[in-house]
């Protein structure tokens, strides 16, 4: 009995991971914070988040965090993300921050 309630707590987990959409929203829940730590509204975060992970894979999003600390505006952000030497995500990033802020996504 005690094997097949770890197996389905297993199986409960993996299917939360993966099909339930758990491992996509607590990306963007920590891509969120990290741009709200960086100085972005909650609202723009939101917005930069969702995009920001739908768009970059798990690699690029953990690259984006070896961001210098200053990074309170859109142009401290992008020479961050340059120094990260990964052109899709400076384009994700950029193109995420602008669509945000005239508020042209979602």
């Amino acid at each position: 009995m005690r094997k097949v309630i770890v197996l389905l707590l297993v199986v409960g987990l993996g299917w939360f991971l993966t099909l339930g959409g758990g491992f996509r929203r607590y990306e963007e829940y920590r891509v969120r914070g990290a741009l709200v730590e960086a100085g972005f509204s909650d609202r723009r975060a939101e917005c930069m988040a969702a995009r920001m992970v739908e768009r970059l894979d798990l690699f690029q999003l953990m690259k984006l965090q070896r961001f210098p600390e200053e990074r309170h505006t859109l142009g401290a952000m992008v020479r961050g993300v340059e120094r990260v030497d990964d052109r899709e995500a400076i384009a994700v990033t950029a193109s995420s921050a602008a669509l945000c802020r005239l508020g042209l996504a979602r």
